[in-house]
């Protein structure tokens, strides 16, 4: 819709959908911006076992040159006359305390959310989100007079900014209103309040400043300034606003989710969402989009087992049995596999070819397994699994399937046997494997136990997979904790040119904002846990999760006390969204 235009304003509430219990979440633990390419981290496994050696900026291997691994793509910039102009306003000082004060505004509207709260419908608790749409409204006046605005179960916010030709294939950009709860018990850890948005020694404080108010606000700022400057689209621009993002995006980006499936008539060219951010690694700036996400899965074990007096004990009660089970299961972590297709050796070749400082003797057996070599390959592999510390620990999570006993219950009295004890076991499915291949592996682990306890032992399907006995001690029963299990996701091509672009707009964007700088490298990530994308994977065959950020604009990371961001970082979010719109809307690739 064109600039000053009444805007179509619509309110699509909950139909149908149904309310899954959420999942106690080991996602504040393992998403938190260390969102990072893993192979930031690779060649630290061995420091201490090889010498670093310096290269060029393109490696020589053997004699065979590398430049065909991890090819970048030059620095991206519109060729728009808007350009000039939009970047000058945003590198000026009036704009950055116009961007200071719009996400601290933004900050000081409270929308916490928790677990267990019910639908928007009947929950009063949702209805900050009210105040939080005002703000919005009374920031962005441009963007709400010139944007169609779809209201999607009451809190969700859909902006569609149309384009001027419908043969395109819309740009979708994705942030969440919501924010974890702040800890009263730790109010006073933080140096300035947490929901004050002040501007102080260079951070915009508050909780949200970070993880995601500065993506949302990032991206309004963007559009807002693109109207101001009478620029409009020939490619329609979608904005996918959930709000309980934190929550599993049950009730917001479920919802905007379904809407876009049931009215979209293309597939969106390119969806980008927070995620993994740039640093500087082995002596080279590198960003990471992630183009793939692990699956999860909540399995619960539970132990029944006849009561009594604990006066007469059996050799096992419920909870006893339980503890062999999840001991086990400890016992047998599943394998890593490294493969060629995964986005962490994609990520580990960036490294090899571009990176100075990761180690020579590395640095060959990653050239060689990508030029086919699988003993090489099989050594890189090794690599990650021999070594040691947390960076090992790390990028073996980010591998393979891992486990977590995060829940346990069992009991209600000191001198009663427990009828009953279960524990929950949250899994992050590995991208080659499936939600089957591990209820599979768990039923495997853990038969020989309840074979020596003479247990009967009942499936995912509720189906006793036990040899018949009319003698069971007790039953233990397999299910999905909160039926919601998630596959790992569509891997999204990092040779694609929906990839190529978001690539050259952050080379472009860092140039800008580093002038005089070496160029930063783009390098496929991927991320243990889950964004509001795992909604969206029907909706586009390009899905990245990137923010134009670095750890060193954190004050103290997220979901944490003194959570803030650095002015100047947020400030560059907000070119970065603002090339990558322009980019965006005059490419024919995509």
């Amino acid at each position: 819709m064109s600039k000053g235009a009444n805007p179509s304003t619509t309110t699509v509430q909950a139909n149908g959908m149904r309310n899954v219990h959420p999942k106690t979440h080991v996602k504040e633990q393992i998403r938190s911006y260390i969102k990072l390419i893993t192979s930031l981290f690779v060649a630290s496994l061995l420091i201490s076992r090889l010498q670093p050696h310096h290269f060029g900026f393109q490696y020589n291997v053997s004699g065979q040159r590398a430049a065909s691994i991890c090819e970048q793509e030059q620095p991206l910039r519109p060729s728009s006359n808007v350009t000039g102009e939009v970047m000058h306003i945003l590198k000026s000082d009036d704009f950055a305390a116009r961007a200071a004060e719009a996400l601290g505004g933004a900050i000081r509207v409270s929308t916490e959310v928790f677990d267990g709260w019910g639908p928007v419908e009947s929950d009063p608790r949702w209805g900050n989100f009210s105040l939080f749409h005002t703000y919005l409204e009374a920031t962005f006046p441009r963007t709400h007079s010139s944007l169609s605005l779809t209201k999607i179960n009451t809190y969700g916010l859909l902006y569609e900014w149309k384009g001027s030709d419908d043969s395109l294939a819309p740009l979708l950009l994705m942030a969440h209103q919501d924010v974890v709860p702040v800890d009263p018990a730790a109010y006073s850890l933080w140096k300035e309040p947490p929901y004050s948005g002040k501007l102080v020694d260079g951070f915009v404080w508050g909780r949200g400043s970070v993880d995601d108010k500065s993506g949302l606000i990032g991206i309004l700022l963007a559009v807002e300034t693109l109207l101001e400057q009478g620029w409009d689209p020939k490619r329609t621009i979608t904005l996918s606003l959930g709000f309980d993002e934190e929550t599993s995006g049950l009730q917001g980006a479920a919802h905007l989710a379904k809407y876009l499936q049931a009215t979209q008539q293309k597939k969106f060219a390119m969806v980008v969402d927070e995620g993994g951010p740039y640093e500087l690694a082995f002596g080279r700036m590198t960003a990471a989009p992630a183009i793939a996400e692990k699956g999860y899965m909540d399995v619960r074990i539970k132990v029944n087992t006849p009561g009594g007096h604990s006066m007469a004990p059996p050799t096992h009660t419920s909870i006893g049995y339980l503890a062999l089970l999840l001991t086990q299961l400890e016992a047998n972590p599943r394998p890593i596999h490294l493969t060629r297709q995964s986005p962490i050796f994609k990520s580990i070749e960036c490294s090899a070819v571009h990176s100075p400082d990761i180690p020579d003797r590395l640095r060959r057996e990653v050239i060689r397994a990508s030029q086919g070599d699988d003993t090489a390959l099989k050594k890189v592999e090794q690599y990650i699994v021999n070594s040691e510390g947390p960076i090992a620990n790390w990028l073996r999570s980010i591998l393979g399937t891992t486990q977590a006993v995060d829940m346990i219950h069992g009991g209600v009295k000191s001198n009663a046997l427990p009828e009953e004890a279960f524990a929950i076991v949250n899994h992050r499915i590995a991208i080659d494997s499936s939600i089957g291949a591990l209820k599979n592996s768990v039923i495997d682990l853990l038969s020989p136990v309840a074979s020596k306890h003479n247990l009967e032992l009942v499936g995912f399907d509720n189906i006793s997979v036990s040899a018949t006995s009319s003698s069971f001690t007790g039953k233990i029963t397999l299910s999905d904790a909160w039926e919601d299990a998630l596959e790992p996701a569509p891997i999204s091509s990092p040779d694609s040119a929906a990839y190529k672009l978001l690539s050259g707009t952050i080379r472009a964007a860092w140039e800008d904002a580093h002038p005089g700088d070496e160029s930063i490298i783009v390098a496929p990530s991927m991320m243990g846990g889950n964004t509001d994308t795992r909604w969206y994977w029907s909706l586009s065959d390009n899905i990245f999760r990137y923010s134009h950020l670095s750890p060193h604009h954190f004050y103290n990371g997220v979901h944490t006390v003194n959570e803030a961001i650095r002015l100047d970082g947020f400030v560059d979010m907000v070119k970065f969204f603002s090339l990558l719109i322009l980019n965006a809307n005059e490419s024919e690739a995509i």
